[in-house]
């Protein structure tokens, strides 16, 4: 899911971006991109566009975003304006994934 966001940032931004992995309680992980853009593409935007349609099964892209949607334990996405950390306007988009969840069980 990384993978996608970072992807999809080289492949439809100009510019600077970054990605910052922070651990949190409980296990879980959050992934975040930023990038200057200002689009928030499904499934990260707010309705109607918070689902990402089934791209046809011989395009060779566009599943990415429905991969994030389908596996992530939440996700977001937020425009931002000018930046204390002087990164400019743009958008960071973001998920998280681990932690307890009933019927899971840790593989040591």
């Amino acid at each position: 899911m990384t993978s996608e966001l970072v992807t999809n940032t080289y492949r439809h931004t100009n510019g600077p971006a970054s990605l910052r992995l922070t651990a949190l309680a409980d296990g879980r992980i959050r992934v975040g991109v930023w990038d200057r853009h200002p689009h928030i593409p499904a499934p990260f935007g707010e309705p109607p566009w918070d689902r990402v349609p089934l791209a046809p099964v011989d395009d060779e892209e566009g599943r990415g975003l429905h991969l994030v949607q389908e596996f992530a334990d939440s996700w977001g996405g937020l425009a931002l304006g000018d930046s204390p950390l002087d990164r400019g306007a743009g958008k960071l988009l973001w998920f998280e994934v681990g932690g307890q969840r009933a019927g899971w069980t840790a593989i040591a």
